[in-house]
C-alpha cells in the first residue's frame, strides 16, 4: 500500500484502504476457484460440483456489492487525490471484471450439467482442459501481481491473454471440422463451443484487470496499448 498512498493524518483512512484491497482479493480469490471448479466439474462430468459453482455466484455478487459501497464511501467521504485515488477508481473498475469471470464460470456450470444430461463425452475436453489451465494461472498471476503491486507480473498476464487467444482460435477449427463430418455432433459440440468462449472471455477480463493495475501504480492508461509496448509506454 505503501507505494500508492499518501502519508495520511487518518489512520481509519489507512484501514479503509487496505479493508477495500483485502475484500477485493477475497472477492477474486472466490473467483479464481470458481472458475477451476467449473472447468474441473466439466472434465469429471461432476453435478454436484457444476451446482456449487452456480452457488457460488451469490458470494461473489455480494463482495461485488460491499465493494461497490466502499468505494462509493470512500470517494464521498475522504475525496481522495493522487495514487489513493487511482486505487479506488482502479478497484471499482476491476471489481466489475472480476465479477463478469464469475458470471462466465456460472456459465460453464451451466453447461456442464448440459453435458451431463447429454450422457456423451464429446470432442472438445482436452482443449477445455488446456484452455481452463491457462486461465487459472492467469487468474492467479493477476490476484498476485495485484496482492504485490507488481507491474511486470501484470504485464505478464497480459502477454499471457494473446497465448489463451491463439489456443482458442486453433480448438474452434478443429471442432468446426469435427462437426462437418459428423453433423450428429453438433448440438453437443457447439455447447463445448461456448465454454471454450466463456474461457476465452475470462482470459480477456484478467488482462482488463491487469491494465487497470498498471493505471492504479504508475497512472498511464494502457488499455488500447498493445501488450509488447506497455513496459516501454510505462517506463517513459
Amino acid at each position: 500500500m505503501k507505494e500508492l498512498t499518501s502519508d495520511h493524518t487518518s489512520k481509519q483512512f489507512n484501514n479503509e484502504l487496505e479493508a477495500l484491497r483485502q475484500h477485493f482479493l477475497t472477492m477474486g480469490g472466490v473467483v479464481e476457484l470458481q472458475v477451476q471448479n467449473a472447468v474441473q466439474a466439466l472434465i469429471d462430468s461432476n453435478g454436484s460440483l457444476a451446482e456449487d459453482v452456480k452457488d457460488k455466484d451469490a458470494t461473489v455478487n455480494e463482495l461485488d456489492g460491499i465493494i461497490d459501497q466502499e468505494c462509493n464511501r470512500i470517494l464521498a467521504k475522504r475525496q481522495p487525490a493522487a495514487g489513493d485515488l487511482r486505487m479506488v477508481l482502479s478497484i471499482s473498475k476491476a471489481v466489475s471484471e472480476l465479477e463478469r469471470m464469475g458470471d462466465e464460470a456460472k456459465k460453464i456450470a451451466r453447461l456442464t450439467l448440459k453435458l451431463i444430461d447429454e450422457g456423451e463425452s464429446p470432442r472438445g475436453y482436452v482443449e477445455i482442459n488446456r484452455i481452463g489451465q491457462m486461465v487459472s494461472r492467469m487468474i492467479r498471476d493477476t490476484l498476485d501481481a495485484y496482492a504485490r503491486l507488481d507491474i511486470d507480473a501484470a504485464i505478464a498476464v497480459v502477454k499471457q491473454d494473446h497465448s489463451v487467444d491463439q489456443e482458442y482460435k486453433t480448438a474452434l477449427r478443429s471442432l468446426a471440422t469435427y462437426m462437418m463430418e459428423d453433423p450428429r455432433s453438433i448440438s453437443r459440440v457447439l455447447n463445448v463451443i461456448w465454454v471454450l468462449r466463456s474461457l476465452e472471455r475470462i482470459g480477456d477480463y484478467s488482462r482488463h484487470v491487469c491494465q487497470h493495475l498498471v493505471f492504479m501504480v504508475k497512472g498511464v492508461d494502457v488499455r488500447h496499448t498493445p501488450a509488447h509496448e506497455i513496459a516501454a509506454q510505462v517506463n517513459q
